[in-house]
């Protein structure tokens, strides 16, 4: 939870008051309005929380706050400050711009081009100034001079940079020194503090050597990082490091699938990866759970008109160009997971990453886990009869975003702390759940996404003149749409109260959702011949399921409530989405029969 915002603080991109998100990686406070331009990036550019809604480590965002009132701004906007930018019509976005192309112009410029950035002396060989800067960064880190090591870092410096010399790294430095901050700053820009030095020692040790205990635990909770906001994402409880726990396993409250045999096939698919292709997958869930969470919080927080719209939520993990097309098109198709098929992928990572620490020889089916890949299987035929609406947009290619070599650097450099943990021999490389590209070598890495055009599944339109002659074995248009709207008004009503912190309406609310569900699926057959309809039904009718056991999580003295409601508030907003979803999908579907 945030400190109280002084009064005096602006967006620093626009300059609007009462900014209420954070760039952790740029150091800057931003407004509702940036933030969502922010988002439609990628967290390899900019990685956002909410300032007051979302869990903070307390030295993360005492380094932003650091970095913010410090003048980090001024890092990304260095050549705007000349007067000579005034002159030549170059200026920063301000409140009254329009988000688009106002701002999104400018945000893209400043933050993905990195436009208006301090440029350096051009070299013949660009290998030696990155030395040179990493070297400043490695003798930096040990003062509290954070905004120094920032524009390092956005000039080309390497977080993970091993001195020949010394034979260490910058966070080897700084955590001898004490200094928690730039320790923070480091792990943000990829450094790992499970790296030996010459002698053998970690981070972890310099900072228990120097009696600096409360920078050694959040060493080991950045170790962690990946498993820990995996296993939060799920039950709201993160491991007792202190006491040597390390992995926390929820167990699926309703686990109603059942083991078949290609659950089975992928689940042990998923076990034969290669530590690094492991990685990539789990480091693509990670960035997906991100993803779902950023967009609870701010359809929580967010005064909307309606459930979903192309400027509040980020339908799917935007581009990143330094991964391969296949392993994009992968990362899109986890947000086809509804929240129980997400879950259950969630678990079945976070108990094969326990298994390859700990050296475990593969289990058979005690972790009660198994991948979802049935439903993804069915979304592909639906793919296949209705391409005029497809789940995403053609991926881009990397022509389409010109990076600065610089920031392509400093990506690189965040390596993904799994990889350190497994120590597990590799085995061949075997197709992956989510279609990881086997050409996807060490650039992947937590959060590296780009924008891209978002073609979405249809909407529910206002009208719609009923077909004179529908199909005997679906209803009418008509019908559907007026049962769809229902369910949307109901699921907005969900909405105000989750953004009113108004928590006693959800029960209400779900069984009134749940009664128009239960209405709407009753229009169509019991047994539909199109695979279509049945594979939406199922996701309306589960959904609306547990959204109801989501929301009886709010009863005072329910077993298992999570401490911090606002988990249970991102469960419930993530279970109307899919039910929004399913309506949608099926409101498109009966449209298009009935008019054939």
């Amino acid at each position: 939870m945030s400190k109280r915002l002084r009064s005096s603080e602006v967006c620093a991109d626009c300059s609007g008051p009462d900014p209420s998100w954070a760039s952790v990686n740029r150091g800057t406070f931003i407004c509702d309005e940036c933030c969502s331009v922010h988002r439609s990036l990628g967290r390899h550019i900019s990685q956002v929380r909410h300032l007051k809604h979302t869990p903070w480590p307390p030295t993360l965002l005492q380094m932003v706050e650091t970095l913010y009132n410090n003048g980090a701004n001024s890092i990304w906007e260095h050549s705007l400050l000349d007067p000579a930018s005034i002159m030549s019509g170059r200026r920063k976005a301000n409140p009254q711009d329009k988000v688009h192309p106002n701002k999104a112009e400018f945000i893209r410029a400043k933050y993905q081009m990195l436009a208006f950035v301090h440029r350096l002396p051009c070299r013949d060989d660009d290998s030696v100034t990155a030395k040179d800067l990493s070297k400043q960064l490695h003798s930096s880190v040990r003062t509290g001079n954070l905004e120094t090591c920032l524009r390092l870092l956005s000039l080309g410096a390497q977080a993970n940079f091993f001195h020949p010399e010394k034979g260490n790294t910058p966070l080897h430095v700084a955590s001898k020194a004490g200094q928690i901050l730039q320790a923070e700053l480091l792990a943000v820009y990829g450094a790992d503090p499970g790296t030996q030095d010459s002698s053998g020692k970690t981070p972890v040790d310099y900072a228990r050597q120097g009696g600096h205990h409360e920078l050694a635990e959040r060493l080991i909770e950045i170790q962690y990082e990946l498993t820990d906001r995996l296993a939060f994402y799920l039950c709201g409880r993160r491991p007792d490091h202190k006491n040597g726990q390390h992995f926390i396993i929820p167990q699926m409250a309703d686990s109603s699938l059942d083991l078949s045999e290609l659950a089975k096939a992928a689940k042990k698919k998923l076990q034969s990866l290669s530590n690094h292709l492991f990685e990539e997958l789990a480091m693509d869930v990670y960035d997906e759970v991100d993803r779902r969470e950023t967009d609870a919080v701010w359809l929580a927080t967010q005064n909307h008109s309606t459930l979903v719209t192309e400027t509040t939520v980020v339908p799917f993990l935007p581009v990143n160009p330094e991964y391969s097309s296949t392993r994009n098109q992968g990362r899109q198709k986890l947000a086809r997971f509804n929240a129980h098929e997400f879950a259950t992928l969630v678990i079945d990572i976070l108990s094969d990453a326990k298994r390859r620490q700990q050296g475990s020889p593969l289990s058979g089916s005690k972790d009660n886990v198994e991948l979802i890949l049935k439903t993804i299987n069915n979304q592909h035929s639906v793919e296949s009869q209705d391409n005029d609406q497809p789940d995403y947009d053609s991926v881009a290619s990397d022509e389409d975003t010109d990076l600065e070599a610089t920031a392509s650097k400093a990506n690189r450099q965040k390596a993904s702390r799994l990889e350190k943990q497994n120590s597990t021999p590799e085995s061949d490389y075997d197709n992956t759940p989510n279609d990881t590209d086997p050409d996807d070598t060490g650039s992947g890495r937590k959060g590296r996404q780009r924008s891209m055009v978002w073609q979405g599944d249809g909407s529910v339109p206002d009208t719609a003149e009923p077909h004179t002659a529908p199909s005997p074995i679906l209803p009418s248009t008509e019908d559907v749409i007026r049962k769809t709207e229902q369910i949307t008004k109901n699921i907005q009503e969900l909405l105000r109260a989750a953004q009113e912190n108004k928590h006693d309406s959800y029960i209400p609310c779900s069984e009134r959702i749940h009664v128009a569900v239960t209405e709407m699926a009753a229009l169509f057959p019991k047994k539909p011949k199109s695979d279509t309809v049945r594979t939406s039904l199922r996701l309306l009718t589960s959904s609306a399921y547990r959204l109801q056991s989501e929301c009886k999580k709010t009863l005072p003295g329910e077993p298992g409530l999570p401490t911090d409601i606002q988990l249970v508030t991102q469960q419930v907003i993530q279970c109307a989405y899919d039910i929004a979803k399913a309506a949608k999908q099926l409101v498109t579907i009966t449209t298009k029969e009935n008019n054939n």
